[in-house]
């Protein structure tokens, strides 16, 4: 009888062992799936389980006050980010009020009989003076392309888009001798995206390569939206490469680089749900922006 009795004991603590396994199972199952929807959406809502569990309670408070400790600084961040981009273009655009000033005294200073020195100082004046007046436009549009702006997408045809931006440079090339190699699709490649965000990326990558190339340049549109800018460069190697769209960053081939418009191209890209990305093989520069998903084909 006794045997009997120890083994329905034992039975008995197996099934509350098993029960409260799966009791603590569930509750890191519920802790789990309402972390990551904590941490993917601004809400204040905790973290709560169904079981009663003293230590998953403890680990479930412990949790939610690191979660309110994350809100308050992801709170500060966000704020700290919004008045600095703000106050960015406030100075960048209180800047073009005395540039425009300095640039009608130098015209002025032009009209006049001045030694040849002052005319060298002069030529430098207005070297630095636009190098600023660019450094200017770019955080002005940086600080815009960067900040909360809604786009406006629509259906556009990248082959359309890049063939305008590609027009627009059509002087500089010629004026640097450079005849550029292009190749597109026959149909139109359409996408949802901002007309104007789309220029200004194709514009910024074309300005780039302006900037360093060699001596040529290269467009392909493939079918599948993604387009391709390659140039001969020299002294860039991988690594540089791939710090060409970090803020201010330039190298040294560079011919009145900010630092900025690839920079500007990777955060429009990005926010239209697109790739970007910069490499550099057997001597060439290449630059491959890519929006996938196809919207329609005219």
């Amino acid at each position: 009888m006794l045997p009997w009795l120890l083994c329905g004991g034992l039975a008995v603590v197996i099934v509350v062992l098993l029960v409260k396994l799966w009791l603590l199972r569930r509750s890191l199952d519920e802790m789990v799936q309402q972390l990551g929807d904590r941490l993917s959406q601004n809400t204040n809502s905790p973290i709560f389980l169904s079981v009663r569990d003293a230590h998953a309670r403890r680990l479930a408070s412990e949790l939610n006050l690191q979660l309110k400790r994350l809100r308050r600084q992801r709170q500060r961040y966000q704020q700290g980010d919004a008045e600095l981009k703000d106050a960015v273009a406030s100075i960048s655009h209180d800047l073009r009020t005395p540039l425009t000033a300095i640039w009608g005294y130098t015209d002025l200073l032009e009209r006049e009989e001045l030694p040849e020195n002052a005319k060298r100082y002069l030529g430098q004046i207005r070297n630095r003076m636009e190098a600023m007046t660019k450094l200017t436009e770019e955080l002005f549009c940086y600080s815009l392309a960067a900040g909360q702006k809604e786009l406006n997408p629509e259906p556009v045809d990248l082959r359309r888009i890049l063939e305008e931006s590609l027009m627009s440079f059509y002087a500089a090339m010629t004026q640097r001798g450079i005849r550029p190699d292009i190749s597109l699709p026959e149909g139109a490649v359409v996408r949802m995206l901002d007309p104007s965000a789309l220029g200004r990326i194709f514009g910024n990558i074309i300005s780039n390569a302006l900037k360093y190339s060699s001596g040529d340049f290269t467009a392909v549109l493939e079918e599948n939206g993604a387009a391709v800018f390659s140039n001969s460069v020299q002294g860039l190697d991988p690594v540089s490469a791939a710090r060409l769209f970090d803020r201010f960053y330039t190298v040294e081939t560079g011919r009145g680089a900010t630092g900025l418009g690839l920079s500007i191209a990777k955060a429009l890209t990005e926010r239209q749900g697109g790739r970007i990305q910069a490499d550099v093989r057997e001597g060439r520069l290449f630059i491959t922006v890519c929006f996938p998903g196809e919207w329609g084909r005219s």
